[in-house]
């Protein structure tokens, strides 16, 4: 039977380990973004960085389906995340000039439908790493810079 306290500090726990597994994609990204620069496809990013995630640990799903459940039916062909960590955190890859807005809804989308509580879009296009990553959040405050969080970015701002 849980209660109250184990409930919270289930919440607790989710909370530290989102923030956690966030910056160490972050820090993961700037570095990719400093050492490779733009100019390959999305697919070399993705492997990459699920490379460098699984060699800290992480447990690392690239294309996983999301499924969708519309008028009674359940479909599984529509929507792939490229990466999941840790079943918490997911990760939308882009290498294009500028972010559009829907990139960040796609993202609020897959959050939606698979029930996380947080995504990072990141974009190895852009002309720097802060206007390439947005952190986005399922709830209450949708859209949220991510310059806060990694030590390691902000010491390059």
């Amino acid at each position: 039977m849980q209660g109250n306290n184990m409930d919270s500090h289930e919440d607790t726990k989710t909370r530290r380990d989102k923030e956690e597994l966030s910056k160490i994609v972050v820090d993961c990204a700037y570095r990719m973004h400093i050492e490779i620069g733009p100019g390959l496809l999305e697919s070399v990013y993705e492997a990459v960085l699920a490379k460098l995630l699984s060699e800290q640990c992480l447990k690392v799903s690239r294309q996983q389906a999301i499924p969708i459940e519309v008028m009674g039916l359940s479909i599984n062909e529509g929507f792939r995340a490229d990466l999941i960590i840790e079943d918490i955190l997911l990760i939308e890859l882009k290498s294009v000039e500028n972010l559009a807005p829907v990139h960040s809804k796609q993202v609020l989308t897959y959050l939606r439908l698979l029930n996380l509580p947080l995504g990072l879009l990141i974009n190895f296009g852009a002309a720097t790493f802060k206007e390439g990553c947005k952190r986005i959040v399922n709830g209450k405050q949708d859209f949220v810079p991510s310059c806060e969080l990694s030590p390691l970015f902000s010491a390059f701002v």
